[in-house]
């Protein structure tokens, strides 16, 4: 797909819904986090492995 300028993009959507997609998670990767980020006080003692759930990270590394 090409890149579209923000003309284009807002054109577009008056006309249809769009699903824009972007390399967040690579830039939340760039932090190098560790188990315990994802985890925070709210989850340390959840049962799973949490690293890689980013949408955690809103409530316990609001920051990143």
């Amino acid at each position: 797909m090409t890149k579209k300028s923000g003309k284009e993009i807002a054109s577009l959507l008056k006309e249809r819904v769009l699903v824009l997609d972007g390399a967040m998670g690579t830039m939340i990767q760039r932090y190098k986090l560790s188990e315990a980020d994802y985890r925070g006080e709210r989850f340390r003692n959840h049962p799973c492995d949490l690293k890689g759930n980013n949408d955690l990270l809103s409530l316990t590394r609001p920051d990143v």
